[in-house]
């Protein structure tokens, strides 16, 4: 194996006993960037300077004696919604194109704690508002498993990069599907904490009280080992739980007997792919040959997800995309008179996609229809998160696919917003509650597509998602690499 096919756990041993120098792994990883990513198209920043600096400063530590993090020297990419000193933070977006933040967000401040060598940033649907990552202002990321293929969206890029071992791991931000969806897509595992558990400062934000971010891994373990040193209490952050976080690892026990299942059936729906169908009931028994039950459970409220999730965070993107104004900082257009200017900012640097949730999220929000929309809504997710609370007085977690297929082919869907926003309707009602999911490889369609199942669990139970998780990786074999064809 090449080295920057390992897994973050992995690499750690092989660190720790000088069996590789950090300085060789970023080496490594940043020539399989510059041998790939032409094609692949993850990246909007690499840092290389900054990475092989980072690995020289683990190598001094190991050199000395010192212990060191288990993330420490682990190549890694960061979706490029996520503030960065001194690194560009564009979020895809032209508005954004040279914005160069002036602070860190928490998660980059714990990670570079913990000694992180940050390879790049990586590409996004614009603001993150997306299923393909066919939305950027710069370009399309293509799946590693088929470069005709888009590698969902809108953490794409960062799905795409670790699938194609550009990196070793990466993070996200997930708003509706966000990490889950392109998990499923690039065959790896992804996982939306709980709101709150992972501190939002320093995100540039969609949706406020949707946003999460999250981990993008080769396996369980490497994700256990990044939430880990991601979660925790922020004080910077209102909506942050103040309380301490787990230790994730001791979650990794290959044990289920006796775990409860519950298989929402309104997640199996008509129209959904059999070849992924098929995949996630053939994991859901693997699960229950470790000693778990399963049975089927309702969500009654399941099919109003969607309607009220584009209603709330486009009127909550209409609030928090107002700022770029082409005043305080970002792109802006010329005009001559600020009416003038401020229309040409947002026509100009904004793309059709952002422009549309802005003006949905407007409207609904406008006097007259805030009440027949936006507070219904509301009132809607209330419901969804009900229906969940009960099923969790029952079930330990619940399993749906990931996606209601694999992932399809670049430009198929891009005249059809609707079709579109449909690849996030297994993983949108999560966001909703404010609950935990993970998605990982279950099964490949008849073409070599990885298919993605996804696990759920009531808020703050990301240990036991883990622990199914990880009970069923070790007891499969899914962890597959795509063959890069046409690279």
């Amino acid at each position: 194996m090449k080295l920057y096919e390992y897994t973050a756990h992995q690499l750690h041993t092989m660190l720790t006993e000088k069996k590789v120098s950090a300085r060789e792994l970023a080496e490594s990883t940043l020539q399989r960037v510059r041998n790939l990513d032409e094609n692949i198209k993850g990246y909007v920043t690499v840092t290389a300077e900054q990475a092989l600096a980072q690995a020289k400063a683990v190598d001094e530590k190991i050199a000395r004696g010192e212990e060191i993090a288990p993330l420490a020297g682990i190549p890694m990419a960061i979706k490029d919604n996520i503030c960065t000193t001194g690194i560009k933070t564009t979020c895809s977006s032209k508005i954004l194109a040279n914005f160069v933040p002036p602070y860190d967000a928490t998660v980059m401040q714990k990670l570079q704690a913990a000694d992180g060598v940050l390879i790049g940033k990586t590409n996004l649907d614009e603001f993150a508002m997306g299923s393909s990552t066919e939305n950027s202002a710069f370009f399309t990321t293509s799946n590693p498993w088929d470069l005709e293929r888009v590698p969902g969206g809108s953490s794409g890029g960062s799905a795409a990069v670790v699938a194609a071992d550009e990196a070793v791991w990466a993070l996200g931000s997930d708003t509706g599907g966000s990490i889950r969806q392109p998990a499923a897509y690039c065959g790896v595992v992804g996982l939306k904490p709980t709101y709150g558990r992972v501190s939002r400062y320093g995100l540039i934000a969609y949706a406020s009280s949707l946003d999460q971010i999250g981990p993008l891994t080769k396996d369980v373990t490497d994700c256990a080992f990044v939430l880990k040193a991601i979660s925790g209490h922020d004080p910077k952050d209102s909506t942050s739980v103040n309380s301490a976080a787990p230790d994730y690892t001791k979650a990794l026990v290959n044990d289920v007997k006796g775990l409860r299942i519950g298989v929402p059936r309104e997640f199996f729906v008509a129209g959904m792919d059999e070849e992924v169908r098929a995949a996630v009931m053939a994991g859901i028994e693997a699960l229950v040959r470790q000693g778990a039950v399963a049975e089927e459970v309702s969500l009654p409220h399941t099919d109003y997800a969607m309607p009220a999730y584009y209603v709330i965070a486009p009127a909550e993107a209409s609030s928090n995309l107002a700022r770029y104004d082409g005043v305080s900082y970002g792109y802006r257009g010329e005009g001559d008179d600020i009416v003038a200017m401020y229309k040409r900012t947002r026509t100009e640097g904004f793309g059709a996609e952002v422009k549309r949730r802005i003006l949905l999220g407007t409207y609904a929000l406008s006097s007259g229809y805030y009440d027949a929309y936006y507070l219904k809504a509301l009132k809607v997710r209330t419901l969804v998160k009900q229906d969940y609370d009960r099923a969790f007085e029952k079930y330990d977690v619940l399993i749906t696919p990931t996606a209601p297929s694999a992932a399809f082919k670049i430009g198929e869907k891009s005249a059809d917003p609707i079709e579109l926003y449909l690849q996030d309707v297994c993983t949108i009602p999560i966001n909703l509650a404010g609950i935990p999911g993970i998605s990982l490889p279950c099964g490949y369609t008849r073409s070599g597509l990885p298919i993605g199942m996804q696990i759920i669990g009531q808020a703050f139970s990301e240990e036991t998602l883990l622990r199914v998780a990880y009970t069923f990786e070790q007891n499969t074999d899914f962890r597959r690499k795509p063959s890069l064809k046409g690279v």
